[in-house]
């Protein structure tokens, strides 16, 4: 028996190796402040772009870099103030609407080695940022849903010729009250085929017949779960459109968001990109500028109606309180003009239950008219006498335009009634979507970049001076081979680095904590191998046959203990969250490649030290 090393597993080893030092070694060179300039729902022009840039080198910055990247231009910097400060200049300069300046962490790496591999991105505890966790209104949510069942219930009604009714959603559920008790039964079965999700009742006294409803369980347990995703799936699109880079945005329990913002350290200016909607309602108008005028003045609102004021000059205008169709059954936006008068225009596509509402409703109202209402939350930036940002959250209700039905109307149309810079905010807000409840900060977080750098240092040093002790006594303890279990265990962390910038995962504290846990677990695959060499040694056998013997029957054991491991470090992925998924994931890639260094690097690299030899004494 001699231990020789096949080619192939040479060339192996060699290849692994290179590819994790080239992976990896991005992460040296560290990143960069930049300001990431992009288009929103177009490319980015060449207009804009320079407009930027011009912005940008009138700040007087200095060593400012510029990389043309395609659809975007990247601007460094040599601090984070100089980032902040030019972010402004460029949102000063351009037209926000279209532009995207957002704030971000480049690669300081050279520029063949960014066409080869890009560094781990850092979590918020190690770059810095905004931590905000949401309560999403449930209670609201139910509600809005079995709302939407009152003016389905009371077109049915209408449907059927049946007078003397009265329907409304009141102390949580649906009602609906008929003058005859036959009427009700005859509604109750139709209201039935139409709310299959619904629980309904049915109650009578000396005058009237009552139908009652709420949700049943398996709806109100699938809208909470649709409500999650659509929102979790908004605050996406709406971060991504606004310009935020590498946001963390996931669910927390049944009922609550993470939202993580690295490298945003202004939190009421997040809170405005977060909380910021926009979207249109489509109503009836009820009456004529007559009762408009006089419900205005005093004279009373009728119960079917809502006063409301026109955004042109502020008059009175009276909409039916049923909602057509709303934000969330938009299925797609843009902004552009209109092709007879030239104004600005937002083209709306609705989603198949929205296009046949609004089929069915214009369909029997040709000839009246229909009213567009605009509703905005969103918060205006001013500056008070000392220079300070003041940040003022505005609400907004106001009706854009009204017109006359003349055809039918389905899948899209279009409003007009807004400016150009309006009708491309609400646009991009339609695309990204309105939320599908009411959510409430519960929790506000800010980490600053110095507290980010610090953490930074001392993750490292922990992660190095762990890494150094471990290796100093493998060293002294197991001599050639404790030396040799060293430049494993090195490679090991070498090659979690580079898997870590292969997936552009990102890096947080607890991930170190993982990275560093994995260093000394990693070694005891080694210690038992040359625990067993020293057992075959002791009993007699070859040098020769106790390498081979140690890393064979020991093979087992490792493996064994660390699919257990891994295991848990799988649960610890799958149930746990944010900081726990951190630790996790680089728990589990040090797991797997521990054992191609401690096995399979180690072991060729002992058989290149004394594959072959006949000597009866190893340094271990």
């Amino acid at each position: 028996m001699t231990n020789a090393n096949p080619l192939w597993k040479i060339l192996l080893l060699a290849l692994v190796v290179v590819s994790g030092i080239v992976l990896a070694l991005p992460n040296i060179f560290g990143s960069d402040y930049a300001v990431q300039i992009s288009g929103r729902s177009a490319p980015l022009t060449e207009d804009n772009a320079f407009l930027a840039k011009s912005a940008i080198n009138s700040g007087g910055f200095e060593g400012v870099e510029f990389r043309d990247e395609g659809e975007q231009v990247i601007a460094i910097f040599a601090n984070q103030d100089d980032q902040q400060k030019a972010q402004e200049l460029v949102t000063r300069a351009v037209e926000p609407a279209f532009t995207s300046a957002a704030m971000n962490l480049v690669s300081a790496s050279p520029a063949w080695l960014r066409k080869i591999s890009d560094p781990m991105y850092l979590g918020l505890d190690l770059r810095g940022g905004i931590h905000f966790l949401y309560e999403v209104d449930m209670d609201e949510a139910i509600k809005s849903a079995e709302e939407r069942y009152v003016s389905d219930w009371r077109r049915i009604v209408r449907e059927e010729g049946i007078k003397g009714f009265k329907i409304q959603h009141k102390g949580g559920e649906i009602s609906a009250r008929f003058n005859v008790e036959a009427d009700r039964d005859r509604m109750l079965d139709l209201y039935r085929q139409e709310g299959r999700d619904l629980d309904f009742k049915t109650s009578e006294d000396d005058k009237y017949g009552y139908i009652t409803a709420n949700l049943n369980e398996a709806a109100v347990t699938a809208e909470k779960t649709l409500v999650l995703e659509q929102n979790i799936a908004t605050l996406r699109n709406r971060v991504n459109e606004l310009g935020v880079s590498e946001p963390v945005i996931q669910q927390q329990g049944l009922e609550r968001i993470v939202v993580q913002l690295p490298g945003i350290q202004d939190p009421t200016r997040a809170r405005a990109i977060l909380g910021a909607t926009a979207t249109l309602e489509y109503r009836l108008v009820h009456g004529s500028p007559t009762t408009w005028a006089a419900a205005s003045s005093g004279g009373g609102v009728p119960a079917d109606a809502r006063l409301y004021k026109l955004k042109e000059d502020g008059s009175p205008i009276l909409l039916s309180r049923d909602i057509i169709v709303t934000g969330d059954q938009i299925k797609d936006a843009s902004a552009g003009f209109d092709q007879q008068t030239s104004a600005p225009a937002v083209f709306v596509n609705l989603d198949g239950a929205g296009a046949k509402r609004m089929q069915a409703v214009t369909q029997e109202n040709v000839g009246n008219l229909m009213a567009v209402v605009y509703k905005e939350n969103r918060v205006d930036v001013a500056y008070n006498e000392a220079g300070e940002k003041v940040y003022n959250e505005v609400k907004t209700e106001q009706v854009i335009n009204y017109a006359t039905i003349n055809d039918v109307l389905s899948h899209r149309f279009q409003t007009t009634g807004l400016g150009g810079g309006e009708a491309a905010d609400l646009a991009l807000l339609l695309r990204a979507g309105s939320l599908k409840a009411p959510i409430n900060i519960v929790e506000e977080r800010t980490v600053g970049p110095s507290l980010g750098a610090d953490n930074i240092r001392q993750g490292f040093l922990s992660a190095v001076v762990g890494l150094i002790v471990v290796v100093l006594f493998m060293a002294w303890y197991y001599r050639v081979f404790g030396m040799v279990a060293g430049a494993a265990l090195i490679m090991n962390v070498v090659l979690i680095v580079a898997v870590l910038s292969l997936l552009q995962a990102t890096l947080t504290l607890p991930g170190i904590a993982g990275i560093v846990l994995t260093t000394g677990m990693a070694v005891d695959a080694n210690v038992l191998i040359f625990e067993r060499i020293r057992e075959e040694l002791r009993s007699g056998s070859s040098v020769q046959a106790a390498i081979s013997a140690g890393y064979d029957k020991a093979f087992t054991t490792i493996a064994d203990a660390n699919i257990t491991t891994l295991i848990a470090a799988v649960v610890l992925f799958s149930l746990g969250t944010g900081a726990i998924k951190g630790f996790a994931i680089t728990l589990s890639i040090g797991i797997l490649t521990s054992m191609f260094t401690a096995i399979f690097g180690s072991r060729i690299i002992i058989n290149a030290i004394y594959g072959g030899k006949r000597g009866k004494a190893l340094a271990i």
